[in-house]
Formats: structure tokens, C-alpha cells, sequence
């Protein structure tokens, strides 16, 4: 997305999240979360800090911090989970640092694509010069790439 704060400050669905609203868990008592994965190199599993899971704030609740790309905004949900009726409240954050992170990486993709299609039509117009060159050069009938068996080639 372009202009991610715009979006997270004037779309209604983030105007309505980025207040405290009800968080609750969906899928019963049988909650398994899973914060930073292992890596594919096979390195060991990373443990949050504290900074994202909370357990000791408040006796009962785990306090949660997980960043995270919604809607193509980079967004934060903090908030709380009451252990045992699993409910609590939270609501989401605009992330600047990680947003300006996201948008530098598009702009490389961006300017790696530009590249890529600059080359391509550099090496595509070389390559028709070549080949009408050629065609000046000898222009006898069997010769040039328009013929019957060059056709049955392609």
C-alpha cells in the first residue's frame, strides 16, 4: 500500500480497531500459540521477550504485543487475554518503523523490476537492429528470417 498511515487513519475498519475494543479466543480451551517460528536454516526456536508475551503484569492475564502486515498496513495488536475465560481487550497500533521498512523494501522491487524491463527491451532492440542488419546485408530470398523454414522453426 502506497500511503499506509492514510490508510490505517482513514479507513473505517482500522479506525474502528485502533480503539480498545473485545478480544476473545475463538477455538476453545485447546490454545496453542506460536511466536517466532523456527527459522528454514534449522537454528534454533527464538523466545519472545516479554515485551510481546506478558505473563507477569498481571496475575491471570497474558499481555500480548504482535506485529503484523493487515490489509497491507504494517499494524501492531496489543492487548490482553484473560487465561481463563480467554477474552480480554486490545486493540491495534500503527507500526512507522516497520511500515517505512515495508515501503523500502517495495521501492527495491520496485526499481529491480524497472531494471529488469530496461535490460530486456535494451537486449529485444539490439537484437531486432541485429537482425535487420543482417537482412540489409544479404538480402537474398532464403536468407532472411521471414522465410518458409525459419517459420517452421518457431
Amino acid at each position: 500500500v502506497p500511503d499506509q498511515r492514510s490508510k490505517f487513519e482513514n479507513e473505517e475498519f482500522f479506525r474502528k480497531l485502533s480503539r480498545e475494543c473485545e478480544a476473545f479466543v475463538a477455538t476453545g480451551t485447546n490454545l496453542s500459540l506460536q511466536f517466532f517460528p523456527a527459522s528454514w536454516q534449522g537454528e534454533q526456536r527464538q523466545t519472545p521477550t516479554r515485551e510481546y508475551v506478558d505473563f507477569e503484569r498481571e496475575g491471570g492475564k497474558v499481555y500480548l504485543k504482535a506485529p503484523m502486515i493487515l490489509n497491507g498496513v504494517c499494524v501492531i495488536w496489543k492487548g490482553w487475554i484473560d487465561l481463563q475465560r480467554l477474552d480480554g481487550m486490545g486493540c491495534l497500533e500503527f507500526d512507522e518503523e516497520r511500515a517505512q521498512q515495508e515501503d523500502a523494501l517495495a521501492q527495491q522491487a520496485f526499481e529491480e523490476a524497472r531494471r529488469r524491463t530496461r535490460e530486456f527491451e535494451d537486449r529485444d532492440r539490439s537484437h531486432r537492429e541485429e537482425m535487420e542488419a543482417r537482412r540489409q546485408q544479404d538480402p537474398s530470398p532464403g536468407s532472411n528470417l521471414g522465410s518458409g523454414d525459419d517459420l517452421k522453426l518457431r
